[in-house]
């Protein structure tokens, strides 16, 4: 088992320190997205090797991609628990708390309904839906775990669920990189406080190097505020995918011997579990900082390998529909936002 996997491990891993390694060349963008593309570019490139001696070399790597893109990438959404405390995010305060799940909820609904509207297949609306309304790249990659999940089983599965990860991870890079450049700008013009601006921020834009390059723009305050604001949005990543989870795996034909898949995925609730843990106050900072790092290299890892499968000729075609989900789906994430925390004075 494990020899059949060490190819693939091995090419993750290499993959991973060179995207670690440049990671600072490209602030403004996830290492995990860039994790993607370069996969998708290596994948596309691989293609071509096929007949062969190396086309058969590349094949051996399958079962340790096909691990990593799965079993690796789940470690990865359990260990982003530990980067969460419930006291971080009841400092936010009522006010802002309650922006934060009703711009959540909004964005995630109001997203699902314009995907069926727009004909985008449900799960890529599911993946942006994610994306957009709680944290970016991460949050795509845990609801592409619970999708993978349950997609086997499903009439309505996606056939390609890579290309819809990368189509999901593209609109969140470019309309969030879009925001970086909007929403400072907006937020001086409208008259928003510090406090203000940075709640619009963290409750609106998809990463957390978006969130810190925008509300940064503006002033500290409205960076921390911004900062704690993101953790609030990455709190309801468990519930929104255990939620998804359960309405999936009910749709779920039953397994071979007559069982249906969990309603809570084991990942899912490892990430309360990591938080809860977190919350004590009892992990050094040392251990938090090495647990951070570990979710970087396990979810890079996942994404690379998640991208050697994606279908670059094929994503191209997704075309206009797509991209108008993720304007649509900015527009409405903005704008609520801007709108709850006026709406209740934040």
């Amino acid at each position: 088992m494990l020899r059949s996997l060490l190819p693939g491990l091995c090419l993750s891993a290499a993959a991973t320190a060179v995207l670690v390694a440049t990671a600072g060349l490209v602030q403004a963008v996830s290492p995990l997205v860039l994790a993607l593309v370069l996969g998708a570019l290596a994948g596309s490139a691989a293609g071509a090797l096929r007949p062969g001696p190396s086309g058969r070399a590349w094949a051996a790597t399958g079962p340790g991609t096909a691990f990593t893109a799965r079993t690796v990438l789940r470690a990865g959404v359990v260990l982003l628990g530990l980067q969460l405390s419930v006291p971080q995010v009841l400092g936010l305060g009522v006010p802002g708390l309650l922006v934060v799940v009703v711009t959540v909820g909004a964005t995630f609904a109001a997203t699902l309904a314009l995907g069926r509207r727009l004909g985008v297949s449900r799960d890529a609306t599911l993946l942006v839906a994610t994306g957009f309304a709680i944290c970016g790249a991460a949050a795509v990659s845990a609801m592409a775990g619970v999708a993978e999940r349950a997609g086997g089983r499903r009439a309505d599965a996606s056939p390609d669920p890579q290309d819809d990860v990368a189509a999901a991870l593209a609109l969140v890079t470019v309309y969030g990189s879009l925001a970086v450049l909007v929403l400072p700008w907006l937020a001086t013009h409208l008259g928003l406080t510090a406090g203000q601006a940075g709640l619009w921020v963290g409750a609106s834009v998809q990463e957390v190097a978006q969130v810190v390059a925008a509300a940064g723009a503006v002033s500290p305050d409205a960076l921390a505020t911004a900062t704690v604001a993101k953790l609030a949005r990455v709190a309801l990543l468990a519930p929104v995918v255990a939620v998804a989870g359960a309405v999936l795996a009910r749709r779920a034909p039953a397994l071979r011997d007559g069982r249906r898949p969990a309603p809570v995925p084991w990942f899912v609730a490892g990430f309360l579990v990591a938080v809860m843990v977190r919350s004590t106050g009892l992990l050094p900072q040392g251990v938090l900082d090495a647990a951070q790092h570990a979710t970087t290299l396990l979810l890079v890892a996942a994404m690379f390998a998640m991208g050697l499968g994606v279908d670059l000729p094929r994503l191209a075609r997704t075309g206009r529909r797509v991209l108008a989900l993720g304007a649509l789906g900015s527009v409405v994430v903005t704008g609520t936002a801007l709108g709850a925390l006026l709406a209740v004075g934040a």
